[in-house]
């Protein structure tokens, strides 16, 4: 015996279509790249017979990655920065400038939401003339930032974030001398919208 079904034949076309508009909603959105900066920094650090101030930019990587408790991040940061110090002669004190830009792999126990993370990076640097002072000087203007740093997020949505960093300058021998410069950095870290 035949089977028959009871389909008005008026109803298939709009469930179709209520079907085809939740998949088109159900599916995940897919963010455009963006150029524009997630975050800004301030940071003020000292070094020997040296002092620096800097402002930078920071871009957040959208990927993250677990690793044993804790989950490893990153972002770009690209800096502007100050240096004065004394000068080669003895007599006042001379500055330059620096531009920085650096990959900075971050690392935050508790599955990423841990107050507390520690990062570093590597990145190039460039100086608008090359760093002397009476104890040291630099051969090039380009030269290598290494960084590492141990921080805390703050804020009613952890949005505030304070590091201690620790920086070493140096032009990895590319020319001599070479006896680079080590600064301690304070930064502070804001979103932006």
């Amino acid at each position: 015996m035949e089977e028959k079904r009871f389909v008005r034949p008026g109803l298939k076309l709009p469930w179709l279509v209520v079907l085809a508009a939740a998949a088109v909603a159900a599916r995940p959105a897919v963010a455009e790249p963006s150029l524009a900066p997630t975050g800004a920094f301030l940071q003020v650090g000292i070094a020997e017979d040296t002092s620096a101030a800097t402002v930078g930019l920071t871009w957040r990587w959208s990927r993250q990655w677990v690793l044993g408790p804790g989950v490893v991040s990153g972002y770009w940061a690209a800096a502007i920065s100050g240096w004065r110090y004394q000068a080669a002669s003895g007599e006042g004190y001379s500055s330059l400038g620096q531009l920085s830009f650096t990959p900075v792999v971050r690392y935050t126990l508790a599955g990423g939401n841990a107050p507390w993370f520690i990062e570093g990076g590597i990145g190039a640097t460039y100086t608008n003339k090359v760093y002397v002072t009476e104890g040291r000087a630099f051969s090039t203007r380009f030269n290598f930032g290494d960084q590492i740093a141990i921080g805390a997020v703050f804020g009613p949505a952890r949005e505030y974030e304070v590091s201690l960093r620790f920086e070493h300058f140096s032009n990895a021998d590319i020319e001599l001398p070479n006896p680079g410069q080590n600064f301690i950095q304070l930064r502070l870290s804001l979103p932006l919208p």
